[in-house]
């Protein structure tokens, strides 16, 4: 992985030291900018609940440096122009100390030179494509080295996968997770007639001939798996052909990058046994941490809720903030970014979560196989993998990596031993 092999320093204990005094007005405002209307509330309504319960169970303990926090919920509406307004909002009239919020990459590309013009701090949740590294932004979801490249080996070690149907939403971070699942497949040996890609709008629900385009595929007896980077709502109407179709996770497994217990809530999922997904979290883990949470989760949100992994990003972000802002003894972005390095949080999953140099989380990579009741049987599991900011398999990229914390570059060419300046394609 390219980032610097530093020492890691700055765990929680520094929370029980002596901060200096807090030099801010009460209460603390933390913006939640998730859409709660639109194609993207089916995935984000929810990360809004986590941060309202997140802030309460804060504010219960003392809140941070003395004062309560406060949350500041706005709706972007599933409209990625939006998403930028609202957080101008948050930073500028609401004054939000930081945010925690976008889903898709088109958002988060979208508030990028909000949040940098403004010195605000985001902590984004979500897998995403990489190719990014902002000062602004902490990257607590996985990189394609942490889901996208240990999903396709799976597919090609243990399933036997030898024909790839790339299937996702038509916007970066699919496009760019398929260039970068391409240019792996191809150095592993498989060709372009073996790679069949395809891009929906967002909401998209006739799913009848591409389902048909991937069974056809298949016609040379060549075993056909999907890696879904399908976004949204559109994953009910695409599982539903599947099922229509008649084929089972045994014909043509599916790999989702997108779809989880929230997203499964919402659909029969008799007919999806077996198909998968890769993730850092499941509910269905088996560590102590993760069932106080969904305990605690449950009682507060109702019986039948269900958690995930962007939720599980999301408790790792937020008590990580409030564990740099305990160490930093304020709230200011510049004090609570340098706090942030090597800041330490148990997992939901039984391990520890590291914050590095590059504003990646080192993490376990997880694969689930969906059952019956909408839960998934963890069937593979890693150790931490340190999230790369940029990938080895983009020749551009691999020469790249991020340190913000000694040479305070996203952008670094290991060649030239210059930071590049970076580029915008927002």
């Amino acid at each position: 992985m390219k980032f610097l092999n530093s020492t890691l320093a700055g765990t929680i204990a520094l929370a029980g030291l002596a901060v200096p005094a807090f030099a801010a007005d009460c209460p603390i405002k933390v913006g939640v900018l998730h859409s709660l209307s639109g194609t993207m509330a089916i995935s984000e309504t929810t990360l809004k609940d986590t941060m309202l319960m997140l802030i309460e169970q804060q504010n219960a303990k003392g809140g941070v440096l003395g004062c309560e926090l406060e949350a500041v919920v706005v709706d972007p509406a599933s409209d990625w122009p939006l998403f930028a307004e609202k957080a101008r909002e948050l930073l500028s009239v609401h004054e939000v100390d930081v945010i925690f919020g976008n889903w898709t990459s088109v958002s988060r590309k979208s508030v990028l030179p909000v949040i940098e013009e403004l010195n605000g701090l985001l902590f984004y949740p979500v897998q995403y494509e990489g190719e990014e590294s902002s000062k602004n932004v902490f990257y607590t979801g996985a990189a394609p080295n942490q889901q996208a490249i240990p999903a396709t080996d799976y597919f090609i070690d243990e399933l036997g996968v030898e024909k790839f149907a790339l299937l996702g939403t038509d916007y970066v971070y699919p496009r760019t997770t398929n260039n970068i699942l391409a240019s792996y497949l191809k150095s592993k040996g498989v060709s372009d007639d073996d790679i069949f890609v395809n891009y929906t709008p967002f909401g998209h629900s006739d799913w009848s001939k591409i389902v048909a385009d991937v069974v056809a595929l298949g016609a040379d007896g060549k075993k056909v798996g999907v890696i879904s980077t399908i976004n949204g709502d559109a994953n009910i109407g695409f599982y539903k052909e599947l099922a229509a179709a008649g084929i089972s996770a045994d014909d043509i497994p599916v790999v989702a990058f997108s779809v989880g217990e929230e997203e499964l809530s919402g659909l029969d999922t008799s007919n999806l046994v077996g198909h998968l997904a890769a993730w850092n979290y499941f509910q269905s883990a088996e560590a102590e941490a993760n069932t106080a949470f969904i305990d605690a989760w449950k009682i507060k949100m109702g019986a039948e809720r269900v958690t995930n992994d962007p939720m599980e990003a999301h408790y790792i972000g937020f008590n990580m903030w409030v564990n740099a802002a305990t160490a930093a003894g304020s709230i200011d972005v510049d004090a609570v970014r340098a706090s942030m390095y090597g800041q330490e949080f148990p997992n939901l999953t039984g391990g520890t979560a590291v914050m590095l140099p590059n504003h990646h989380l080192a993490k376990p990579v997880l694969i689930g196989e969906i059952q019956a009741d909408g839960q998934f049987d963890i069937i593979s599991q890693t150790t931490e993998v340190p999230g790369d900011a940029w990938t080895d398999f983009l020749p551009e990229s691999a020469v790249l990596m991020s340190d913000w914390k000694d040479l305070g570059c996203g952008m670094y060419n290991t060649e030239t031993k210059t930071c590049v300046q970076i580029l915008s394609n927002y």
